[in-house]
């Protein structure tokens, strides 16, 4: 009398991992995704708001700004950043054109990479 075993052979245990192993990696992905994502929405809802309080000290000042062009770094969150502020003059002698572009710097390395830019006009009170 022969005794029948039951259970896997091995071939069907190897497509059980193969199949497995797909998924995982798919999942991975995705998670991945979504971590650089919000990384990036995070990045830009900061940014967004670093160079509007920096549009609003503008307009909060006495006078209108002189043309010029500076940068300046400051902590915001727990990151750093690099605010440039352009102020050109325009056809109106009475406004001023403002660009603010806010970079952030990476943890490894000095160069900040740009995350927002911001544009506004101000004018005499």
């Amino acid at each position: 009398m022969v005794k029948l075993q039951k259970g896997f052979t091995l071939l069907e245990v190897l497509i059980a991992l193969l199949v497995f192993s797909l998924i995982a990696t798919a999942a991975a992905e995705v998670g991945s995704q979504y971590i650089s994502s919000f990384e990036r929405v995070r990045d830009k809802t900061l940014a967004g708001w670093i160079a509007e309080n920096r549009i609003n000290e503008l307009r909060l000042q006495e006078t209108l700004p002189g043309t010029s062009e500076s940068s300046t770094d400051t902590e915001f969150g727990t990151y750093r950043w690099q605010v440039t502020t352009v102020v050109q003059g325009t056809a109106e002698p009475s406004m001023r054109r403002v660009e603010v572009t806010v970079a952030k710097y990476p943890e490894e390395k000095n160069d900040p990479y740009p995350v927002h830019s911001l544009s506004a006009f101000l004018g005499e009170k």
